[in-house]
């Protein structure tokens, strides 16, 4: 068995470990490490083809092992399958943990259920998002003067019907990079099929623009579906925020600083209050160069929770980008202070950018907002007491 054989399985068996077990420190290694092993960590089922693919033809020229390189390869590959198979059930059991956490937060898990199985064979065959039929999507709809970085897409239900609820979604990328058409595709398509407008957003970025020039562009986004929204068929009094990673550090912000003039430069009288907030592997801390005497503070962690709306987290435990112990504080800081339901789902195996693929990871995360959305999105646009 020449050596070169040794190359695809020894490179398969290590982005296995690395979704398994990915490296958390130095920060270079982390990201890396993120980076390398996020495909085996939500698609375990393509990996495992792609093992297979790259073992059998082997096996076939070469015959069954008969020495020890055959058998290191063998047993390379078998190791690899095991660990594949690791990975899958840390996946499935994110919907136990959605569940639960749903019942915890709100109560009880009305509305959440297991998938049906050929639910299940289309995400394990077709994990990519695709748009669905019945939605369309309105790209490119300015909401302010920054050209490209403030502009948004309208997804809606092309049967166009009137008074649907609003979801406003904001990409990641570390402030510096990202668009509204990378992450979440799987969550913006479901809701909007659900009847749900969704509105996901591009915002200025670094360095060009600074920590209050993304939080001013999120207000902006909402002043416009406060203005502009019915003429799409939203109702603007029940508008959810979401994001993932820097999207869900800025969707809870806004979440928590509603009607703040400092963020809402010239148009201060623009109800931004939002129903709820959704963070999908959120950013919790401060925001980085922003003076933490300077008030608002950038970090959701310190700001006022007394009157904040419901909220649904959701982080991976193996995040090694954002790691999992700044969602666990802030989940803790808003059970301590918020009046308003906290959904807190913390996913087994899950890594940074998991909602990159429509895995049986982010499915059981989107049928759980959907059953968190259909249970707080009406009662939750006005809580008692808040401005």
């Amino acid at each position: 068995m020449s050596a070169g054989s040794f190359v695809p399985a020894v490179l398969f068996a290590g982005t296995v470990l690395l979704a398994l077990e990915p490296i958390r420190r130095p920060r270079a290694l982390a990201v890396t490490s993120y980076l390398a092993g996020l495909g085996a960590s939500e698609l375990p089922q393509l990996f495992l083809v792609l093992v297979l693919t790259a073992t059998v033809p082997t096996i076939a020229e070469n015959g069954l092992p008969d020495g020890p390189a055959g058998w290191a390869f063998l047993g390379l590959a078998a190791l690899t399958c095991a660990g594949l198979g690791a990975v899958a059930r840390r996946s499935w059991r994110a919907r136990d943990v959605v569940g639960r956490a749903l019942a915890e937060g709100l109560g009880d898990r009305t509305g959440y259920r297991r998938p049906s199985l050929s639910r299940v064979l289309h995400v394990l065959l077709a994990p990519f998002p695709v748009h669905p039929r019945r939605v369309e999507r309105i790209p490119d709809v300015s909401y302010g003067d920054a050209g490209r970085r403030n502009r948004l897409d309208v997804y809606r239900l092309r049967s166009r019907p009137a008074g649907a609820p609003v979801l406003v979604y904001l990409h990641g990328g570390g402030y510096f990079s990202g668009t509204k058409r990378r992450e979440a595709r799987a969550l913006l398509h479901r809701m909007a099929a659900d009847g749900w407008v969704c509105v996901s957003a591009n915002y200025r970025l670094r360095p060009a623009a600074g920590f209050v020039d993304h939080l001013v562009d999120v207000k902006k986004v909402l002043a416009w579906v406060r203005e502009h929204g019915p003429a799409y068929g939203a109702d603007p009094g029940t508008v959810v925020v979401s994001g993932s990673s820097a999207g869900g550090h800025l969707a809870a912000l806004a979440a928590l600083t509603p009607g703040e003039p400092v963020y809402q430069p010239g148009f201060e009288h623009v109800d931004t209050s939002v129903s709820a907030a959704v963070c999908l592997y959120g950013y919790y801390g401060a925001y980085y160069g922003h003076p933490e005497d300077e008030r608002p503070s950038s970090s959701p962690l310190v700001l006022d929770a007394s009157h904040a709306p419901p909220f649904f987290l959701a982080h991976g435990d193996r995040d090694t980008y954002l790691p999992v112990e700044g969602a666990r504080a802030f989940a803790a800081r808003l059970r301590r202070s918020s009046p308003s339901p906290v959904v807190y789902a913390e996913l087994p195996g899950g890594q940074h950018g998991f909602d990159r693929f429509r895995s049986l990871r982010f499915e059981a995360v989107v049928d759980g907002v959907a059953a968190f959305l259909a249970r707080v999105g009406d009662r939750a646009a006005r809580v008692p007491g808040r401005p």
